[in-house]
């Protein structure tokens, strides 16, 4: 076969360079690893694969780590691209996929590692947090391979795999993906590592219980099979009743608003909504393109409904009316209700992980989860007394009602509500401030301390 020439496309590099450096900061690839692909059709209308190089820096990547092929030819060994090459060409033939991509998501394959003997035959992941739960499903295959890298078994049952589900996570190793766009891939790659990460928090949190009440004469179970049970069972009730247990299902990734922006004009509050939403991505306040923020105008909102956006890859910036519409989806309805009853100027929501895996904390001796988060922290104390929890079905009003008291709710199950009363950057301190404050308070039960002498005594009777 003669060699093809390469080509290149600054469009595509950018697109590539910037979700490959968005998956380095969302540390679910290591400096090398993984790859991603796309359906490209050539200025001179040629169907083509891009796919990076193998070996290549995702996060640092060149405009020759970027290989084109055509769909109907695979030799990877001349293009230099992915060993995988044939798998993402298999899943790019799917129906509707215009994009693949395989990361090493650790969360998520730390949470799905087990002790079995070889050859596996893992149970599928079930997810417990809103966002994945709907968006990837009540069960995500996992498979194990001899040979996890390239293999002809992986050509075979990967594609097989996504064209019923829209990730699929290979043991020991990481997950793959398909999109209708490298953004949506990166989507759902990034929630399947967040919802691995949750699970891991419960899991921590438990065996640090079990551990400390649990090395009593007689004990039958050890503190990992109590903790194993304890997500067995909650995984069993969230399946038998997901909207039970989460507030509201997520619409749909929306690709037709990718790249929108209605005020263009408006450099300082596009640089707000930049800057915001690119910390909201970069400290893991919200996976990436979830959660939403807004500004409110005199009868209109700016409003990012994919409010986690890296710099380079951005999100899309609506301009609507502030009043009520017909067609505005669930998220949207919120953000316009909180700005009719409220005098508030800025709303973020978003879905921290440590705040969903701590709200579902119970302490020892009582039986139903927290109602509140009490900062033991210096600095968290010294913003909040106390932040209120809420159950998934709390009445909108009473949510509003809490946000005046307290600036800040958490939603079991549906993410952390924040507002402010002047810019995008003082609410983004709520969620960040959240974030740290349950970090410490999970540290500390790890640890085996007593939050309860921890909290200060006044927080406990407000």
């Amino acid at each position: 076969m003669a060699p093809r020439k390469w080509q290149t496309s600054e469009e595509v590099y950018r697109l590539f360079h910037a979700i490959g450096r968005a998956s380095l900061l969302y540390d679910i690839q290591d400096s090398h690893s993984g790859n991603m692909a796309m359906r490209w059709r050539s200025p001179e209308g040629e169907e083509m694969v891009v796919i990076t190089a193998t070996g290549s820096q995702k996060g640092n990547l060149e405009p020759n780590h970027l290989c084109y092929l055509s769909p109907a030819e695979t030799d990877f060994g001349y293009y230099k691209a992915s060993s995988e090459t044939d798998i993402h060409v298999k899943i790019l033939s799917l129906p509707g996929v215009q994009a693949s991509m395989h990361a090493h998501v650790k969360e998520l394959v730390m949470a799905t590692l087990d002790d079995q003997p070889t050859p596996k035959r893992p149970e599928p992941f079930v997810p417990v947090d809103q966002l994945t739960f709907y968006h990837l499903g009540a069960e995500i295959p996992v498979d194990w391979f001899a040979v996890p890298s390239g293999s002809p078994e992986m050509a075979k049952v990967i594609p097989a795999r996504l064209a019923e589900h829209p990730l699929t996570i290979i043991y020991g190793h990481g997950a793959m993906t398909r999109g209708r766009t490298l953004k949506e891939a990166f989507f759902n790659l990034c929630l399947a590592n967040n919802a691995g990460y949750i699970i891991r928090l419960l899991e921590r949190q438990w065996l640090a219980l079990e551990r400390d009440r649990g090395n009593q004469a007689g004990k039958k179970l050890s503190a990992a099979e109590v903790a194993k049970t304890r997500l067995e069972e909650m995984r069993a009730k969230i399946k038998a009743d997901p909207e039970s247990y989460f507030p509201y299902r997520p619409e749909p990734y929306n690709v037709e608003i990718d790249g929108r922006c209605d005020f263009p004009e408006e450099d300082e509050i596009l640089k707000e909504f930049r800057k915001a939403g690119n910390r909201l991505f970069e400290s893991r306040l919200s996976p990436f393109h979830t959660g939403s923020m807004s500004v409110r105008g005199v009868d209109y909102l700016l409003y990012a409904p994919q409010a986690a956006m890296p710099y380079e890859v951005g999100g899309p910036l609506l301009k609507l009316p502030l009043a009520p519409e017909v067609g505005d989806d669930f998220e949207l309805a919120l953000h316009k209700k909180i700005y009719a009853e409220s005098d508030f100027q800025t709303i973020i929501h978003a879905y921290v992980p440590e705040a969903e895996a701590h709200s579902h904390f119970v302490y020892p001796g009582e039986e139903r989860p927290i109602e509140r988060i009490i900062p033991v922290d210096a600095e968290g104390s010294f913003l909040y007394l106390v932040i209120p929890v809420v159950g998934p079905k709390v009445k909108e009003d009473e949510l509003i009602r809490l946000l005046h008291d307290y600036k800040m709710v958490v939603v079991r199950g549906g993410g952390v509500w924040a507002v402010g009363s002047q810019s995008l950057s003082e609410v983004l301190h709520h969620p960040s401030s959240l974030r740290e404050i349950c970090l410490y308070r999970i540290a500390a039960v790890e640890r085996g301390l007593d939050l309860r002498k921890m909290e200060p005594e006044k927080a406990r009777r407000w």
